[in-house]
């Protein structure tokens, strides 16, 4: 059974409806962030990158990390709105989180070790975020997500 190695809950600000998890070690990616940028699609991955795509345009996402020694058991399906999964290769054995306008956040994400990796995101309260968009109040924690990385054995 896998087991939990670390957890971490991020503020991740999102803008032009995205975010993204890439490899720390950033400048021999072929496809640097945003560049393919598709936020028509939930969960894109490129080599040492992974865009998440969010219903909200701009606001603050609640996003709670977790890196497991194996594939984590499976979320109850009813609690969240979409879910999706992706491989993704790290040579540093760190990530550091994107947005479009502001670039590298100071958020790093530590998985412990380099190589290949599964990432697993669930995200909930997209419709609601969405009902959001053109509010003049600053919209925190609408949109829940959930990001397993888990290693590829």
């Amino acid at each position: 059974m896998a087991k939990l190695v670390q957890e971490q809950l991020l503020e991740v600000f999102v803008d032009d409806y995205a975010f993204a998890l890439q490899e720390s070690w950033d400048a021999e990616l072929p496809v640097e962030f945003p560049d393919g940028l598709n936020v028509g699609v939930f969960v894109n991955a490129f080599p040492g990158r992974v865009d998440v795509s969010s219903a909200g345009h701009i606001h603050t996402a609640a996003v709670k990390v977790q890196v497991w020694d194996g594939a984590p058991p499976a979320e109850d399906a009813s609690a969240w709105d979409v879910r999706d999964e992706a491989g993704f290769e790290s040579v540093s054995g760190d990530v550091a989180v994107w947005t479009p306008t502001l670039g590298r956040t100071d958020d790093l994400i530590e998985l412990g070790r380099k190589g290949s990796w599964r990432v697993r995101v669930h995200c909930a309260g997209r419709d609601e975020v969405a009902a959001l968009r053109g509010s003049e109040e600053s919209v925190v924690g609408v949109e829940r997500y959930l990001v397993q990385f888990f290693p590829v054995c």
